[in-house]
Parts: C-alpha cells; sequence; structure tokens
C-alpha cells in the first residue's frame, strides 16, 4: 500500500467498518454516523475560518471604500486592505487546511467505495487486506449496502425507457440543491462587490465576483453531474456535508442570500 491508502484510506475504511458494526450492519447508516463522526471531529479546524469570514463580513463597508479610493493602484490597494485585515486580527487565510482536507476525505471516500466496496466476487477479501485484525470479516459475509430505495456502491440514478441518459434521484438532487442553498446564502457579500468590481479598472475584482457568483451554480451542478458517475453513498456523505456547511454559515452569516425567500415563507422577520 502507498503512504496515501495508509494514511487516508485504511483509516476512513476501519472507521466505516466500526460504524456498520456499531449501526446494526446497515452500509447506509454507517454512513450517516461516520459523516457526524468526520464533522464532529473537523468542527474544531473550521472555528478559525468561520471567526475568519464573519470579521471580514464586518469590515466588507472599509474594504469597498478602499477599493474606491485606491481603484487605480492596486498595490496600493493591496496593502491597505492587507494593514486593514492586520488591524483587525484578520486571516483570510484561516481555515484553508481542514476544507483542504474534507476535498481529501472526499477522494479517500471514493477510493473506499469504488475499490473496497466493489461488486467484484472478491469484494470481501479486498476489504479484508485494508481492515486491522478486529474488523475482519469471515469469507462468506454478504455486505448490506442497502440503504432506503438504493445501493450505496451504486450511483444514485434511475434510467427511465426511452431518455437516453439517467436521471438523477432524491438523494443526489438534495445534495445539489442543498450546496446551492448553501451559496446562496453567502451571496450578499458577491453582491456588494459587484458594484465595487464595476467601478474599479483593471478587471481584477470583476474576475473575483465572477468566479464567486459561477460557484453559486457550477459547484451544485458538478455534485450532480459527478454523481450521476459516482457510488450513492459519496452522494449521501455530501448531503450531510452541505448540511452542516448551511448551518455553519448560518451561526457566521445569518440567511444572507436567502433571507427574502425565507422572510416569504414567514420564517422570520427582516430588519427595514
Amino acid at each position: 500500500m502507498n503512504i496515501f491508502q495508509v494514511a487516508l484510506i485504511q483509516p476512513l475504511t476501519n472507521g466505516l467498518i466500526l460504524f456498520y458494526n456499531l449501526t446494526f450492519q446497515n452500509m447506509g447508516l454507517a454512513i450517516i454516523a461516520f459523516s457526524l463522526f468526520l464533522r464532529f471531529v473537523l468542527n474544531p479546524l473550521t472555528a478559525p475560518y468561520m471567526a475568519s469570514m464573519k470579521k471580514i463580513k464586518e469590515v466588507e463597508p472599509l474594504v469597498a471604500k478602499l477599493k474606491l479610493k485606491y481603484k487605480e493602484d492596486k498595490k496600493g490597494l493591496m496593502t491597505a486592505q492587507t494593514e486593514l485585515y492586520k488591524q483587525r486580527g484578520i486571516n483570510p487565510s484561516a481555515g484553508c487546511l481542514p476544507y483542504i482536507l474534507q476535498i481529501v476525505i472526499l477522494i479517500a471516500l471514493f477510493n473506499v467505495f469504488t475499490q473496497v466496496l466493489s461488486q467484484n466476487g472478491d469484494a470481501i477479501s479486498k476489504l479484508n487486506s485494508m481492515l486491522y485484525a478486529p474488523l475482519k470479516f469471515a469469507e462468506n459475509v454478504t455486505l448490506n449496502t442497502r440503504f432506503l430505495y438504493m445501493d450505496v456502491r451504486l450511483p444514485d440514478v434511475f434510467n427511465v425507457s426511452g431518455i437516453p441518459f439517467p436521471i438523477p434521484g432524491p438523494i443526489l438532487i438534495l445534495a445539489g440543491l442543498l450546496q446551492f442553498l448553501s451559496a446562496k446564502m453567502m451571496q450578499p457579500m458577491v453582491k456588494k462587490e459587484e458594484k465595487i468590481a464595476k467601478d474599479t479598472k483593471g478587471g481584477a475584482d470583476d474576475m473575483a465576483v465572477a468566479m464567486q457568483s459561477s460557484m453559486i451554480y457550477t459547484f451544485p451542478a458538478m455534485t450532480i453531474l459527478f454523481g450521476i458517475k459516482f457510488p450513492s453513498g459519496l452522494a449521501l456523505y455530501w448531503l450531510l456535508f452541505s448540511v452542516f456547511q448551511m448551518y455553519q454559515q448560518y451561526k457566521s452569516s445569518g440567511w444572507g442570500g436567502l433571507a427574502p425567500f425565507v422572510k416569504r415563507l414567514g420564517l422570520i422577520q427582516l430588519k427595514p
């Protein structure tokens, strides 16, 4: 085994199987429980990021003024903005590590589902090669990979006669929807930057704003498009990830871009 397998894939595989044994040998429940455990472990690491995002939101009006003041002096703007962040104790890069780690974990989980929990006849042998001694299965064991309507080893899709492409299933659609809602909660920051970008020459701000705005739609679309090919267990994990992401965003910045919609539902009262 290579270092990636030893450091990530093997521990994640053993963790998943441990929760499989603790959740009545149901792989779907194991994925849910294991996802909650991973979020609990990673949550302290995301605290610096959320604190930094909250501070950045608080100084947005000051940053907007700096962009107007230095709209023809990119170097001066960078220096002034860096100094402002330093004075307010803001580290824009804080919390990058846990989010990079989450992507690495997602890649590792993809390997777990595609390589270890395969449908091949030697699935248990491959799985046992990754498991620590106390968790190894007997060779004649069959894993319970059914959860609700799906097999977590297979994509969450439906094939309809007459339609040349697979239709995304409910879990996959919900994961993409929650990704979209989470991105919308961050949209006010994007909207405030758009006017400043238009007033700032050089195109740098316009590019940053365009990238932020496009992420609102590209991430959910990528979730669904990739999910059509990936095991539904990953879609289930990503769904739970999106729920926690929305919760953390709400704690940091409130409803954000979702506030008008939530108001129309009568769930909150917005201040004039």
